[in-house]
Order: structure tokens, then sequence, then C-alpha cells
């Protein structure tokens, strides 16, 4: 036990350093946004100037079925998406508005714009190095290219990015999707984790196991129909909601540079707390830099390198661009995001509940001061606790009721460093945590607070009820791709034996993700994504010359194709 939290303590240090740098930017946050500047920059605004390229290739018109490859350029788009287009559109989205006002859509916004550039090189350096196996299959993706192009020298690089593909697919592609849609449909639907757990493992091991192309044919179709149905509905929202999205898209550009005060409780943002936010969702989302996206445009079926870069720079634009900003779009119009709502959470479970001295001003994101924490015994008479405050979604829960048995609550709860809680009512019996209830209204976070804004926003509870059918979606199609990035790194490390095997163990990691919160897990596969865009940046910022050559010799040849056809 001790060893395990060792490792989990580590493990924590080595995200926080990464992800999470206290009163700063986060270190991969800053790189991966100026590499995206970069690389806008020295390729020309490429994400403007071949956008129509772009639909042209997604939509068939240079598709050839006898080129090298396992998928058509669509079917790559398609599992690409299937991986970025998840529960960070819905939940993360959320999550930025939260902490950072509604100014940081439009650092998000940005951050999907510039990314384009980034997917485009990226991508194009993956289909240029792929290998094609003797079975006509094809492998591809940062390793290859890190080992092809920057020399045997850094066959080390190759293999530390190849290991942290295969252990960020178990963590964030896989286990971290697991448990927010499990948690969700529990939330919404009461369905015992397990069972959704199991029912989601089922379905994506039916996919996997049949390989790229299966993904590929289930992808290309589960991809239009998430869009569609939450698209859809979040577009005809902001319809009903017209007369609001002027005042909506105001807020988002103002408070980008001028972040909201005092909001819900707590301080309101700053702005380096707002820009963060913005960046650092919009890279989660897209994850443009990260490496994990060109091992699946490695397999489509083309030639030409230049031309899926072209496809693929249309992912970040889908994910970030369309499907964020309309989630953000809807949470700003029906103004859920600085509302308080009521809820009702168990202490004993993972609902955060802090207690925090009384006249506490939570500081910028609702973060508790260090010698703000209670330590001492709340007063509770007739549900109502007095003595301190209590905290929850960072912001001060009002019109707090404590209930048991569901009864109000009368006695005594001695609390230490404000999140261990003791409860002993007034004939000295003592109650566990897990039979007590919080009710109370305070500000949403994650999915609950997108659900509350479709509630809200179409008029009806049912309407909320789509955002917890989408999370389902969203994980599984996530966990679907992200497995064929993990199979990809594990064959590059140990070749085609294991791919099966840890398809089996990608299906497991995904049920226990279900069912526990596995925070050891989901730290290692936050310090991998880390390590994973470390070199493939270092990789993109050497390797930007060839792919701006590469461009250039491939847009004048179909430019004279064009031309002769004419």
């Amino acid at each position: 036990m001790e060893a395990m939290e060792e490792i989990k303590r580590i493990v924590e240090a080595g995200s926080a350093l990464l992800w999470n740098t206290p009163s700063a930017m986060p270190f991969m946050v800053v790189l991966l946004l100026f590499t995206g500047v970069f690389l806008t920059i020295r390729l020309g605004f490429v994400q403007i100037r071949r956008f129509r390229h772009s639909i042209k290739a997604i939509l068939g018109h240079y598709d050839d079925p006898s080129d090298p490859g396992d998928v058509p350029h669509y079917q790559a788009l398609t599992s690409a998406l299937s991986a970025t287009v998840g529960v960070g559109n819905i939940a993360g989205v959320a999550t930025a508005i939260h902490y950072g006002g509604p100014g940081s859509l439009f650092w998000l916004w940005l951050t999907g714009f510039i990314g384009m550039a980034t997917k485009f090189t990226e991508c194009t350096l993956a289909l240029k190095y792929r290998e094609v196996h003797a079975d006509g299959s094809v492998s591809g993706g940062p390793m290859y290219y890190m080992e092809k192009r920057l020399g045997r020298g850094f066959k080390w690089v190759a293999v530390m990015f190849a290991c942290c593909a295969a252990t960020s697919a178990l963590g964030t592609g896989n286990a971290i999707q697991a448990f927010t849609m499990a948690d969700s449909l529990r939330a919404d639907f009461g369905i015992p984790p397990w069972f959704s757990g199991l029912i989601s493992a089922t379905l994506v091991g039916l996919v996997i196991l049949g390989g790229i192309r299966r993904i590929g044919r289930v992808t290309s179709l589960l991809v239009p129909f998430m869009g569609a149905i939450y698209v859809g509905s979040a577009l005809v929202l902001i319809i009903l909601h017209i007369d609001r999205l002027p005042q909506a898209l105001y807020e988002i550009c103002y408070y980008a540079f001028s972040p909201p005060g005092m909001v819900g409780g707590f301080c309101g943002s700053t702005f380096v707390f707002t820009l963060t936010w913005g960046v650092k969702r919009g890279l989660f989302s897209n994850e443009a830099g990260q490496g994990s996206a060109p091992i699946a445009h490695a397999a489509a079926k083309t030639y030409e390198p230049v031309r899926e870069g072209s496809v693929a720079l249309m992912e970040p634009f889908v994910d970030t661009v369309v499907v964020c900003f309309i989630t953000g779009l809807v949470i700003v119009v029906t103004g859920t995001w600085h509302e308080k709502f009521e809820e009702t959470v168990n202490f004993g479970g993972r609902s955060a509940i802090t207690a925090v001295k009384e006249g506490t001003r939570l500081e910028p994101g609702g973060k508790i001061p260090s010698d703000a924490l209670y330590t001492g015994v709340i007063q509770v008479h007739e549900g109502v606790p007095v003595g301190a405050w209590l905290v929850r979604n960072h912001s001060i829960v009002e019109e707090v009721k404590i209930l048991t048995d569901g009864k109000y609550f009368d006695g005594t709860i001695e609390v230490k460093s404000g999140t261990t809680f003791r409860f002993v009512d007034r004939a000295g019996k003592e109650i566990l945590p897990e039979k007590a209830i919080l009710r109370g209204k305070s500000l949403l976070n994650g999915s609950p607070l997108t659900s509350k804004a479709f509630e809200i926003g179409l008029g009806s509870r049912i309407f909320s009820y789509l955002v917890s059918i989408s999370v389902f979606l969203f994980a599984v199609s996530t966990a679907i791709s992200w497995s064929y990035y993990g199979d990809r790194a594990m064959r590059y490390l140990l070749g085609a034996t294991v791919v099966v095997p840890y398809r089996v163990l990608y299906l497991l990691v995904h049920f226990l993700g279900a069912i526990f919160s596995l925070e050891v897990v989901w730290g290692f596969g936050d310090v991998a994504l880390g390590l994973m865009a470390l070199p493939n940046i270092v990789s993109l910022w050497f390797l930007s010359g060839e792919v701006k050559r590469d461009a250039n010799d491939y847009f004048a040849r179909m430019a004279m194709l064009e031309k002769k056809a004419r």
C-alpha cells in the first residue's frame, strides 16, 4: 500500500510539472501553443489556403483503391476524429468555462485554428515515413519518422514515444473515457458502473478485434451519427435563443482579455488563468502536436503524404473550432456557467466536498487558500451547518441542508483538514459519511454543466439526457480509435505477436476504468501524453522545412493537373 501511495505521489508530481505549472501557463501548453503558431507562419497559413483542397480530398476526389494503405482518406479522418471528438468536447469545454469564464472559449477556438497547421505537419510526416508490411497493412506515426528521418541515434526517442503512446492509450484514451461515461450514466439513469462498463467494453471489443479496417468502417458511420445528434441539438438550442447570441459572442471576446470578477463565490479568473484553461482544453481535445492522430492518418490509401496532411488539418477544425465552440455557446447563451443549481451529493463519494472557514474568499478558479481549510466541529441543527462553509464544484454551497436516512441531520460533524468528516448525531451515534447527503446550490462543472444548459435551453429535463447519450457514444468511439494507437505502438516495440494480447488488456482496463477511479492510471496517462508530445514537437520543429518543401511541390503539381484538366 505504501509503495502504491509513493507511485501515486510521483505520478501526480510528474503530471503537475508538465500540465499544471503553478502561477504560470503550464510548460506543455506553452510549447504546444508556440509550435502551432510557428508552423502556421512557416507553412503560410496552410489551414486557410488549403482548406478547399482538404474538403475535396475528404470527399474522395483523389481516391485510388490501388494505392497502398488500409483505409480511404475519409475513414482515416473519421478514425482520428473518433479519438479526438470525445468527452472533452462536452465535459472539457464546460470545465474550461467553469474555471476560466466565457473568455476561455476565445482561446480554445484560437488553439483549434493553429492546431490545424500542427496536424497538417505531423500527419504528412507520418504517411511519408510509414512502413508497408508484407500482408499489405501499414504502420506509421511519430516513432517511424523519428527513427527514419532523425537518424538511428534517435531510436531511443522513438522507443520512448511508443512506450508512452501505449501507456497513454490505456489511460487517457481508454480508462478515463470509460469512467466518465459510467459516471454520467449512473448519475442520470441509475445504471450501475459495472453494467455500463461491461456493455461499452463489449462494443469496443467487437470493433477493435477486427483491426483498422473494421475501425474505419465503424467510425465512418459513428462519427457523423454522433455529430448529427449532438451538434444538431445544440444548433436548435442556439437558434431558439438567437436573441442572446450577440451578447454571448460579446462576452466570449470581452472576457478573453478582461475575465469576470467575483463569480459563484470565488474571485473569478485572471487573464493567464482564462488563457491557460482555453488553450489547455483545446489542446487536450484536438491533440494537435501530441502525436496520436498521425498513427491513424498513416493508414490512409495514398502515395501522397501532403494530401493526407491536408485531410488531417480538418480534424482540429471539426473537433475544436466547430464542436467545442458550439458546446461553449450553448453554455454561455443559457447563462448556466454563472448560476448555482441545487445538487444532491454524498459525503462519502467522489464529490470533493470541502469545509472552509466562514468568510473565506476563494481564489481564481475556485482554489481554496491553504489557510482556509476548516479543522474543528460543525454544529448541525435540522440539517443546517453552523461554524463553517462547504465548498462544492469550486464554489460556496448555498442553502445547505445535510440529511441522513432521508431526514434532516441533527448533531455534530468533526472535520479534519477540510476533507475528513465524522458524523455524530444527538444521541451520540456515529454515522458513516456514506450515509450523509449534502443538498444545496453550487456552480456546476463538467458534463453536468453541459446537461443543465441543454435542459434549460430546450425546456425539458429529457434533453439533458442527450448529453449522457452523447458521452456514451463519444467515450466508446474514443476508446475504439485509441486502441489502434496503442497496438501500433506495441507492434513497433515488440512485433505483431503482441497486438492481440494488448487489445485484450485494453478491454480489461476499459472495464476497470468504468468501476474504479484508477487515479494512478489516469496520472500515468497524463504524464505519458506529455512525454509523447515532447519528442514529437522537437521533431516537428526540425522537419518543418522538409514539410514546407514537400507541400510546395505537391500543390504546384496539383495546380498543373487542374490547369490541364480545364
